[in-house]
């Protein structure tokens, strides 16, 4: 894995591209932390990434009771993955929640305008990018590796600060 630079828009881009990513909050128990796919709203301009949430869960009290977080992102087909720490807030923004409400957001509630939807905000701090050459490219080095016993370069790493 070899290191190169990288931007905040391609963490952003990569983000966008994988759309389910796993949240993780500090459990209210503090007893460790608590890990859940949530579909991932980028706005890169204002360099944050929202999350809807229901009020019923138990996100919105994790967050509000430790802000800090991590996001991971997956995309094992093409071989890139991101992971990005960055403090999280919840609110109520009816506007902003009626703004990213989509058709996939209609298996939760029925409109937009539900009470029980709560919308959290993450503001990156930084983040760490993955990038491999693709699933046959790499089975193709892991072999040529394997034979020759040579450790395999399977792609791009990456820190990003992000704000």
């Amino acid at each position: 894995m070899s290191h190169t630079h990288a931007r905040p828009q391609d963490v952003y881009e990569l983000i966008e591209a994988v759309r389910i990513g796993m949240l993780v909050t500090v459990r209210e128990d503090s007893e460790g932390m608590r890990a859940r796919p949530m579909a991932a709203h980028v706005k890169a301009e204002e360099g944050a990434i929202y999350f809807l949430t229901d009020v019923e869960g138990r996100k919105d009290d994790e967050v509000q009771q430790d802000h800090h977080v991590c996001l991971a992102f997956s995309d094992p087909k093409s071989e890139r993955y991101a992971s990005v720490s960055g403090r999280a807030s919840v609110s109520n923004d009816r506007a902003k929640i009626r703004e990213l409400f989509s058709m996939a957001a209609k298996a939760w509630w029925d409109s937009p305008d539900d009470p029980s939807i709560r919308l959290v905000r993450v503001t990156p701090t930084e983040a760490e990018i993955w990038k491999g050459p693709g699933r046959i490219v790499s089975m193709i080095k892991m072999a040529a590796a394997a034979a020759t016993g040579a450790r395999p370069d399977l792609g791009e790493n990456a820190k990003v600060k992000m704000g």
